[in-house]
């Protein structure tokens, strides 16, 4: 695999305050009396750490539970996915102003589970990320390679291709309004990471990638890691100068684990 390692700054980025933030991706798990008890744990656990932003992305079913109990809290709430679609007889879709309704501000659109399982390709997940605007909130664009793709060196290519989809299809003021999460597919649920500077590595190149388009969107963009994302390695990660944070997984169900991580970017420059 072949990351771009000498790639010098831009312009002012050095210079540019990205409020890092910690989302978790709740996926298929949880009820009422579970999430009660983690919601309200990281509600007390979080209303002091004011340097980044967390997040939490729940089943559709149990958005209001979230907004009852986030509403007064720091942390912010939102959906896993949503349609690209505004209404209509789409049986078992969730619109985007429903979404709202629920006071989401954060959509997780274009998950590799989502590519992967439900064969949403970038021309769905640029469609998804409009959608997800019009609504007033902020996708959470994921992207990222599988093992092979890895092992046969096209990280890059893969990667560049999804960041360039949404420009093709939305332009670069698309990333004005987003968040990207950079995901190694061989990395979720399996206990591998990519080093830190591997992870930074792709992460400049995405900033670039977005660059092209808008260097100024590219220098305020986010772009978070996530990728079996814990307390042990959180601070090593923050501590690159292109991840801004963190989507995490199996982390975000463990109050303990998702509270360190929040700390670690909280406590991150």
């Amino acid at each position: 695999m072949r990351f771009l390692s000498t790639i010098p700054p831009f312009n002012g980025i050095g210079e540019t305050v990205r409020k890092k933030l910690v989302a978790g991706n709740w996926k298929m798990h949880g009820n009422l009396a579970q999430n009660s008890a983690l919601l309200l744990k990281v509600a007390e656990g979080t209303a002091s750490l004011d340097k980044a932003e967390c997040a939490v992305c729940v089943p559709f079913p149990y958005l209001f539970q979230a907004q009852d109990l986030l509403r007064r809290t720091v942390v912010q709430w939102g959906a896993q996915n949503v349609s690209q679609y505004p209404s209509g007889a789409y049986t078992g879709e969730v619109s985007a102003g429903m979404l709202a309704d629920f006071g989401c501000r954060y959509v997780i659109v274009g998950h590799s589970e989502r590519r992967r399982l439900y064969a949403e390709g970038d021309a769905t997940v640029a469609a998804k990320v409009g959608a997800t605007q019009a609504g007033g909130m902020i996708p959470v664009v994921c992207v990222g390679e599988t093992l092979e793709e890895w092992e046969a060196g096209r990280t890059e290519a893969v990667v560049t291709g999804q960041i360039q989809a949404l420009l093709d299809g939305l332009g670069a003021q698309a990333y004005d309004r987003a968040v990207v999460a950079y995901e190694p597919v061989w990395a979720i649920g399996t206990g591998k990471t990519a080093s830190p500077a591997q992870a930074q590595a792709v992460h400049r190149m995405i900033r670039e990638v977005v660059a092209q388009g808008d260097q100024r969107v590219a220098e305020r963009l986010r772009i978070l890691y996530g990728g079996s994302v814990k307390a042990a390695n959180a601070a090593e990660l923050f501590a690159m100068p292109d991840i801004d944070g963190a989507l995490v997984g199996g982390a975000s169900l463990d109050a303990g684990e998702f509270l360190a991580i929040c700390a670690a970017a909280h406590e991150s420059r």
